[in-house]
């Protein structure tokens, strides 16, 4: 069950469409360069002393090989464009939904900021640290944890009650059960997604002004 906390004021490795573009490209010189060996060899060769029949067979074996390699890099090469065209289709389905991802980092907007804080256990005694971007510790909020999922909510304000720029803030969590030991507890983000990086290697979602990697995306609803 959730439940409320309330602030203290209130990634088989395949290689790149370049490199793959690259080393396309040499292998396909080479293969044109074998061809010219081949077939100057032929041309030239004396009617007295003939290519090996076995050597020729050998060569033809490496030409059919080259071919082939050829052929499966300019397939890899399609595989990976449609790969990319359909994770970019997949992560612009995210926009305007509501998600929960792992993360520790949240953007406080008009005064207002949360996390979902999951711990394995119950806490008798745990510590909330909240940063800003630059690392500095800007509130420490001393409470008991259920275990569980539970929400923290944060106003935005310091520990002397200063009102904080609108920016990007994380969250760190230690805890201890009543004989002591630490409790495991993790730390997700939750929010509208409002847009999508999909220059990198795998899409990136924007959560507020929090980013977060598809991959790590938890729950999805709808608003």
């Amino acid at each position: 069950m959730t439940t409320a906390i309330s602030s203290a004021a209130s990634t088989t490795q395949v290689t790149s469409s370049a490199g793959s573009a690259s080393n396309g490209k040499e292998i396909a010189g080479n293969f044109q360069d074998f061809l010219l060996l081949l077939t100057t060899q032929l041309k030239n060769q004396s009617p007295l002393d003939p290519l090996d029949t076995n050597q020729f067979t050998q060569q033809l074996v490496q030409f059919a090989g080259v071919e082939q390699q050829l052929k499966s890099n300019d397939t890899l090469t399609s595989i990976l464009t449609a790969m990319k065209a359909t994770s970019t289709s997949n992560a612009a389905s995210y926009v305007g939904l509501e998600v929960t991802a792992d993360g520790s980092s949240a953007s406080l907007s008009n005064g207002s900021a949360s996390w979902t804080v999951n711990a394995a256990k119950a806490a008798t005694k745990a510590t909330l640290t909240v940063k800003d971007s630059a690392g500095k510790t800007v509130l420490t909020r001393a409470t008991t944890l259920q275990a569980g999922s539970q929400v923290f909510g944060w106003n935005g304000k310091d520990a002397t009650g200063a009102v904080l720029a609108d920016g990007t803030y994380s969250l760190s969590v230690s805890a201890t059960d009543a004989s002591g030991q630490a409790v495991a507890v993790s730390t997700d983000i939750t929010g509208t997604v409002s847009g999508v990086d999909v220059s990198g290697a795998s899409p990136v979602l924007t959560i507020g002004g929090s980013t977060v990697p598809l991959a790590s995306v938890k729950t999805i609803a709808r608003q």
